[in-house]
């Protein structure tokens, strides 16, 4: 795991206070999505699929603010949508850096150039750029279904690098991926362009995605990471996950979803259970974790989520079960 030694202390403080607390239920990260609107249709996405009058709104800077205040949670994904498109983007950011809230402001990167003299962002230990990187040229277009976005986005890169920001990836890859596929676009995001952290995932079946055919299963996600982790590969990328979640994505092991760990929060309130799954909405996040049967969510207990791996769901049982364990807390350290 390569996250930053400030970022892996504060997190582990966290953690051993919710324990002290006896707190059985709490927030690793907040997704948190100011606005549904953006600027390209992906295949695997179905944000932009909203009513038009949802795509035109923008979540007010106070309410995004209070959201990250009232949960807790010590990280924040700001996603959507692409947040570049909301205006003022650059002070929701700025006030949680501000915070010391550590933040990954994700996007496309197809309107950071473009659009960089409209905000006011600037190099942060608790700031980073998170670049949705799916694959080489012809596979991210692909993927994006617009061609130049993977040459725009790998300038991004440099030029964020050039001006001292830290930069994240963030790759889903599906059944149209190959190990070599996945291999290729790894080694060129941490040896050629040189990203601080990646974060991979694989696709799940987004109910609402225009593309429902090429989304993968549970054994063909084992099968796809047990071989594109073989002879030692996954132990020289520099990958944004614990080692057990890494595990869990080959079949080494399995776990339980803690979806209560990632929240989702948008312009329509707290996502119930989670930003895959839509089954209702809560003013609250004390209402979220109160009235939401946890427990009948994950594989082998509802149907949709019969395929899915995300990190949403099993990155926070992973890092429990590494907190547990002095032998995993060890390994996380030296993975």
């Amino acid at each position: 795991m390569t996250m930053p030694l400030r970022q892996s202390v504060r997190i582990a403080a966290y953690l051993a206070a919710q324990k002290l607390r006896h707190r059985d239920k709490f927030p690793l990260l907040l997704e948190l999505e100011p606005l549904f609107a953006c600027n390209l249709a992906c295949a695997g996405c179905g944000k932009i699929q909203q009513p038009a009058d949802q795509l035109r709104r923008r979540m007010p800077v106070e309410q995004a603010l209070a959201a990250v205040e009232e949960c807790g949670a010590p990280m924040v994904s700001i996603a959507g949508g692409e947040p570049l498109m909301h205006p003022q983007i650059d002070k929701i950011a700025n006030e949680l850096v501000a915070r010391k809230k550590f933040v990954f402001l994700c996007t496309n990167a197809t309107l950071l150039r473009k659009w960089w003299d409209r905000f006011e962002f600037k190099p942060s230990p608790y700031f980073a750029f998170t670049i949705h990187i799916d694959g080489l040229r012809e596979r991210h277009d692909e993927s994006v279904q617009r061609e130049g976005v993977f040459d725009e986005a790998v300038e991004a890169v440099r030029w964020l690098k050039e001006r001292g920001f830290r930069v994240t990836s963030n790759s889903t890859f599906f059944t149209t991926d190959s190990p070599q596929s996945v291999i290729d676009v790894l080694n060129y995001l941490n040896d050629d362009l040189q990203v601080d952290e990646m974060m991979i995932s694989p696709a799940y079946a987004y109910e609402k995605a225009p593309d429902q055919e090429h989304f993968l299963g549970v054994q063909e996600t084992r099968e796809l990471f047990h071989k594109v982790f073989a002879d030692g590969r996954r132990k020289k990328w520099r990958l944004n996950h614990s080692p057990l979640f890494l595990d869990f994505l080959e079949g080494k092991v399995d776990f339980p979803c803690t979806a209560w760990g990632i929240p989702s929060y948008s312009l329509y309130g707290w996502q119930r259970p989670c930003y895959l799954l839509n089954d209702g909405y809560t003013k609250t996040y004390k209402e979220l974790v109160e009235t939401t049967d946890w427990d009948s969510y994950g594989r082998g207990r509802d149907p949709r989520c019969a395929n899915c791996m995300a990190h949403c769901g099993y990155e926070p049982t992973a890092v429990l079960a590494t907190m547990g364990s002095l032998k995993q807390s060890l390994r996380a350290m030296h993975p």
